[in-house]
């Protein structure tokens, strides 16, 4: 009986074996799952880690001291008018000046310090403005921007979607929002200085993201206080201004640019500026200030770039420093690199 039931046993147990290699979850092996493949594994000596720590040096200070000096030679005239135009008779309640209806112009003076190289770039800088808001960015709708068949899509835009039943085009937060000071400029008080506003936005956005024949409706009438307006009869892809605030700031203090001067600007020049002071920051605390700035290789005014070079390869040269005298006053001993477990020979111990 036990020699037939042998084989039968020898059988189950075998296939017993197969079922459980079958559910089993350990990878086939191979070298890379088993990370058995060459890898580079330096050795960190202290000349290596020295010479490492001198050449990062070497690199980030000359490309630091550059990018500083490029920075430097952007010329930039900043000036901030949201107290300044605003009479003294009405400082004290700011927000009711700026609601009442009225003229609200007012007249800056700039010198010019330094020789300004055109084109010289005007930007308006706002601060504590939230452009980052979750339901600020989310309050457009971008099919409506693009498709003149998409003008009652505005789903996303609440509060500011319809206005007496109809949609409003563009609707949302964003648009409505819309930045509407306005400057103009004169040289010596006879010269006067044309602004161009065309390309200032980003040619993606103006081919690909508002359409061109998509025309503002509905936007802002004249009875909203302050309110900006849009030509209804031209359309989207052509409202440089619209474009440009539309690309949300990632911070609270932005800049975004107004157009740009296509003169150069002598160093002495009085700049004459006749603003509409029409925009209400006085609600949430904001700033606004008007800039006029050159560019460089670089782009525009940026010491931060230059600094963190300057920091990151100052840093660098005196840790090198630190571990050559470290290395040269106390100086230890290497261990010996064949004892290493992957500079062993495969069969030995």
């Amino acid at each position: 009986m036990s020699s037939n039931t042998a084989p039968s046993s020898s059988a189950g147990a075998g296939s017993a074996d197969s079922a459980a290699t079958r559910r089993s979850k350990r990878p086939k092996y191979s070298r890379f799952t088993q990370q058995e493949l060459p890898a580079c594994k330096p050795i960190l000596t202290p000349k290596w880690v020295i010479s490492a720590f001198m050449l990062v040096a070497i690199v980030f200070i000359p490309i630091g001291v550059a990018t500083l000096f490029a920075s430097r030679d952007v010329v930039e005239i900043v000036d901030r008018y949201e107290t300044e135009c605003i009479p003294l008779s009405s400082r004290n309640d700011k927000v009711k000046y700026i609601q009442t209806p009225g003229n609200k112009t007012c007249s800056r003076t700039l010198t010019v310090k330094k020789h300004m190289k055109k084109p010289i770039y005007v930007y308006y800088q706002l601060d504590n403005f939230y452009q980052n808001h979750r339901r600020y960015v989310k309050s457009r709708s971008d099919k409506q921007l693009k498709d003149p068949n998409s003008a009652n899509t505005v789903a996303d835009c609440k509060p500011e979607d319809k206005t007496n039943g109809a949609s409003i085009v563009p609707c949302g937060l964003i648009a409505w929002s819309l930045f509407n000071d306005t400057y103009t400029f004169s040289r010596n008080q006879s010269e006067p200085l044309p602004v161009n506003k065309k390309g200032i936005s980003w040619k993606s956005d103006r081919e690909h993201k508002f359409g061109k024949k998509v025309f503002p409706t509905n936007f802002q009438n004249s009875t909203l206080k302050g309110g900006a307006t849009l030509n209804p009869l031209i359309p989207l892809s052509e409202q440089e201004d619209l474009i440009v605030w539309m690309r949300t700031a990632a911070l609270p203090t932005f800049r975004k640019l107004y157009g740009k001067i296509e003169v150069d600007l002598q160093q002495n020049d009085v700049i004459h500026v006749t603003l509409d002071n029409n925009y209400n920051t006085y609600s949430f605390s904001g700033k606004k200030k008007l800039v006029l700035s050159t560019t460089s290789w670089l782009g525009g005014r940026n010491d931060f770039l230059g600094i963190a070079y300057l920091t990151v390869g100052g840093l660098c040269f005196f840790l090198a420093m630190a571990f050559t005298i470290v290395y040269l006053v106390k100086p230890r001993q290497l261990g010996d690199p064949s004892y290493l477990s992957w500079n062993r020979n495969p069969g030995g111990h």
